[in-house]
């Protein structure tokens, strides 16, 4: 089967978050607004995308396709084939399942016929007991056809002993552990569910008479659909044309929102817990130019991520704020074939100095997160290139020391720079003037936690920074995963 070729290498040096989830119902022609919605959630997968519609005289239908929304679901050739008032839709990368080669069988949403008619579920995060589950179901029977750790929850809902398919959901994803926002849909239902501690994100919409679920409010934006509500931790919402019925099918506990959905993985047009993530991100920027100052020319983002939390470095610390490097808005993960020699220009075919403006200037770059340290030890060397006198990096989040396993496809923890040198050292591996990252105490007082991170009860999933899991990541323990310790 085809897959995608290898991410950009300035791609490849970035936390990503793994999938965006979709759905609607009650509005004419649910596929375009689905396919909407996907194309609004693009950034958070871009390998692949799927669509499942149910018509009541074409029953369900499905297209699942590589590559970009704007590719795969804009001809009317495929949206024909998708008719119905009622859709779900997935855009992904890949982490569980077979990472860095995704074939057809692995792209969601996935489908299943049980005795009480079909249905289709998207999901957005992981699920840390997926292997042990995986096992079980198939000692008893159960054929799977995917790689992926969502299948896990169409078998579970089949072996439930429940009437209707919201109740089997319901069973499902009690077994389940680890991190899940789900979108699903029968003939007559959209159903979305948030897993107890809320790590990964969905949201309510009203479009006319219509509902919509998204994983961020702008995806709803794009279809004109009014912000309702987050979807809760631990909530399950089946809507229909009665309208919104909320079930809570889990113990409640201590919610857990994945904190770097606010430093990199949404959008920020986006609003989550409230806040916008463009102010959030700019005070970001505030709290790291108070606690890291330093005497400079210039501020400069890394684009695009880190610019709001440049402009609140520029806002608090004074030092002009300026477009020191541009990034080319049209390189596709694809661009061209590349030979060695296109592979060695690495970062400059996403990247480029505004030379005229650098040249002799002491500079402030803002970055998001510091992964592997590849993309970072390239943008030094263009800057230099370019004439720059001084570089200052000022990270906008704290080490990333640690992998995630919620859904986030991170390295392996060896390879985080984090998780082997000191911050001085990881100054002088990438060659720069100085480096500061900011608190995870400054973080938390920049996503309104006045008084920072409570050690005791923090209020965020915060594990790739502090490797505190608030769910022990079962699978991985079980391949030779070791938790933090005490001295750590």
């Amino acid at each position: 089967m085809p897959s995608l070729p290898p991410a950009h290498p300035f791609d490849d040096d970035k936390l990503r978050e793994e999938c965006g989830i979709f759905g609607v119902v009650g509005v004419a022609d649910a596929a375009n607004f689905v396919a909407l919605g996907l194309h609004a959630l693009q950034h958070r997968g871009q390998e692949a995308g799927g669509i499942v519609t149910h018509d009541p005289e074409a029953g369900f239908n499905s297209a699942r396709r590589f590559g970009y929304v704007r590719d795969s679901f804009t001809s009317k050739s495929v949206m024909n084939t998708l008719p119905g008032p009622l859709g779900i839709g997935h855009v992904r990368y890949s982490t569980a399942g077979s990472k860095g080669h995704t074939q057809i069988r692995d792209v969601q949403p996935f489908f299943g016929e049980f005795s009480m008619g079909g249905a289709a579920i998207a999901h957005n995060g992981n699920i840390t007991n997926a292997d042990a589950l995986r096992r079980e179901l198939i000692e008893r029977g159960s054929i799977f056809q995917s790689s992926s750790d969502s299948e896990c929850i169409i078998h579970l809902m089949a072996r439930s002993l429940q009437r209707d398919i919201p109740e089997r959901m319901k069973d499902a994803l009690r077994r389940v552990e680890g991190a899940f926002s789900v979108v699903a849909m029968t003939r007559t239902k959209l159903i979305g569910v948030r897993d107890p501690l809320g790590v990964r994100p969905l949201v309510l919409g009203k479009i006319g008479e219509g509902w919509a679920l998204a994983s961020e409010t702008c995806a709803l934006d794009i279809i004109g659909a009014e912000f309702v509500r987050e979807i809760e931790p631990g909530e399950m919402v089946v809507i229909n044309g009665d309208g919104v019925k909320t079930h809570r099918p889990f113990e409640p506990k201590r919610a857990r929102f994945c904190v770097f959905e606010h430093v990199y993985f949404s959008r920020p047009d986006s609003i989550l817990g409230g806040r916008s993530v463009y102010e959030t991100r700019r005070a970001i920027g505030v709290e790291l130019a108070r606690e890291a100052p330093v005497e400079a020319d210039l501020v400069c983002p890394v684009p695009d991520s880190g610019t709001p939390a440049a402009i609140g470095y520029s806002q608090e610390s004074g030092i002009p704020y300026a477009m020191g490097i541009i990034r080319n808005q049209y390189m596709g993960r694809t661009f061209i074939e590349p030979t060695e020699q296109i592979r060695n220009m690495g970062v400059r075919l996403k990247l480029n100095i505004n030379r005229a403006l650098v040249r002799g200037k002491r500079l402030v770059l803002v970055d998001d997160s510091v992964v592997r340290g590849t993309t970072s030890i390239k943008i030094r060397e263009m800057l230099l290139d370019a004439g720059a006198a001084e570089i200052h990096f000022r990270i906008a989040s704290p080490p990333t020391a640690w992998p995630c396993f919620y859904g986030v496809d991170t390295p392996d923890r060896e390879k985080l720079l984090a998780a082997t040198m000191s911050e001085d050292e990881m100054c002088a591996h990438l060659g720069v003037d100085s480096l500061r990252f900011i608190s995870l105490d400054g973080l938390y007082r920049a996503v309104g936690e006045a008084k920072g991170r409570d050690a005791a009860a923090p209020q965020y999933c915060d594990a790739c920074f502090s490797g505190e899991y608030p769910v022990e990541p079962a699978d991985m323990i079980e391949r030779g995963f070791t938790l933090k310790t005490a001295a750590e």
